[in-house]
């Protein structure tokens, strides 16, 4: 008998309880109250229905959400888009007034310059070497140009010198180039000197000062022109500026390094001045 329960007292009990309940719900429900399984299924439909609502707020508010996230990406594309619009308008505006400037310029140019004709060209290619720096243009006999003629940008700096012509073509030997000499005038005060290449300048971008006249004073910041001298170079064109005032070895002979007024590396297009026939 002990083995028994002991084999069969889980499922014994089980019943036991099984029968409890049953007598319960049937003594619960002749007395008109809500029986043992109703009130078990209310206990547990509440915090389902709770879970429910609860779950339902959420969902409301996730939607919500993902439309106000839809709206305001929308709006966020539409302000991308107009200002991208606004930055390309601002663009075109700003490069039509460079062109203007330069237009302007190269008319102010002209007008001090009637005795020369202006000759539009383009740069094609560059033919820097260790032993020079030139480039070649899109324009040469055939567009009236001849060797020695001055090139310039619209703004009037001088960019270099014709030293080979073709008949649709051109090499221009740079500002820079170590075989480039222009008479200059220097300052407020005119005084006058030549521009001359020198190899280890060139490489730095820069150009020397040299052979000032007696008595010029040289200082840091002086404009550098263009004096005429040699009927190659018409006067008052802008060279470059001096960075740095030295002095040959001994200490006796000043110099210049002058920093070119034509940004070499910014190049596209030049003017060709050339004399009337």
């Amino acid at each position: 008998m002990r083995n028994y329960l002991k084999n069969k007292g889980l499922r014994f009990g089980l019943i036991v309880i099984l029968v409890a309940a049953f007598t319960l719900l049937s003594l619960n429900a002749r007395g008109g109250r809500a029986g043992f399984l109703s009130d078990v299924s209310g206990a547990i439909k509440q915090p389902l229905q709770q879970a429910a609502f609860s779950v339902a707020g959420w969902l409301e508010g996730l939607y919500g959400y993902l439309y106000d996230y839809e709206r305001l990406a929308a709006e966020v594309e539409s302000l991308r888009i107009q200002l991208a619009d606004a930055q390309e308008r601002a663009k075109l505006g700003a490069e039509a007034l460079e062109e203007n400037t330069r237009l302007r310029e190269l008319l102010n140019l002209k007008e001090r310059n009637q005795d020369f004709i202006f000759e539009s060209a383009k740069i094609v290619s560059w033919n820097p070497t260790n032993w020079s720096s030139s480039f070649t243009i899109n324009k040469g006999s055939g567009s009236g140009i001849n060797t020695g003629d001055c090139v310039i940008t619209e703004y009037g700096a001088v960019a270099g010198q014709v030293i080979e012509i073709g008949n649709t073509w051109a090499t221009v030997r740079t500002v820079t180039d170590v075989d480039i000499y222009i008479g200059a005038s220097v300052g407020d005060s005119g005084g006058v000197a030549m521009i001359i290449g020198e190899f280890t300048l060139m490489h730095e971008g820069y150009i020397k000062l040299a052979h000032l006249a007696e008595g010029l004073q040289l200082f840091k910041g002086d404009d550098v022109y263009t004096s005429g001298m040699g009927d190659v170079f018409p006067s008052g064109l802008k060279i470059g500026t001096v960075a740095e005032v030295l002095t040959e070895a001994g200490g006796q002979t000043p110099y210049g390094i002058v920093e070119p007024a034509c940004d070499l590396n910014k190049l596209v297009q030049v003017f060709v001045l050339k004399k009337p026939e």
